[in-house]
């Protein structure tokens, strides 16, 4: 599966370069009995439909044109919502100052996730400031231990 998404990637990118969107993710899941391709785009100012409409019907006559999917799958192309996925190092430094959530691979001062403010991104270290009760402490993460950070709501 890990094939399919990264052969979609570099079929889109192009597509997403000439129609100025960002490519955030893309993943190939299969939910019940039917498999799904997910393509993420995005704006610095936001997306709309039609942006996604856009892309997904150039990609969907180059899917049709290279035809490297055996099965059969449904596409969509939509925003990556509030609390997209930061996939790149570029998007994390992007991020500095946003609320995030941090899952990692194993555990880092006995936790193996954390939600807080993303204060800083240097030397491949992520720096998550975290509430425990009512005080703030600074988690320093590697970045090869970061299995999936994203944006994330704070409630």
């Amino acid at each position: 599966m890990s094939n399919i998404v990264e052969q979609t990637e570099s079929i889109v990118l192009p597509i997403c370069e000439n129609n100025k969107v960002e490519l955030v993710d893309v993943e190939y899941v299969k939910e019940g009995q039917a498999f799904f391709l997910r393509v993420y785009v995005d704006t610095p100012e936001g997306i709309d439909i039609d942006q996604c409409a856009d892309v997904a019907e150039e990609l969907s006559l180059k899917l049709d044109e290279l035809d490297y999917i055996s099965d059969e799958y449904i596409l969509e192309v939509s925003s990556p919502g509030a609390e997209r996925p930061l996939k790149t190092k570029d998007a994390i430094l992007q991020s500095i100052g946003s609320y995030v959530n941090v899952r990692t691979y194993q555990a880092i001062e006995g936790k193996k996730e954390y939600e807080g403010y993303l204060t800083s991104f240097n030397d491949d270290i992520i720096t998550v400031e975290i509430m425990i009760k009512t005080r703030k402490k600074s988690v320093e993460i590697p970045y090869d231990k970061v299995a999936k950070i994203r944006l994330a709501i704070k409630f």
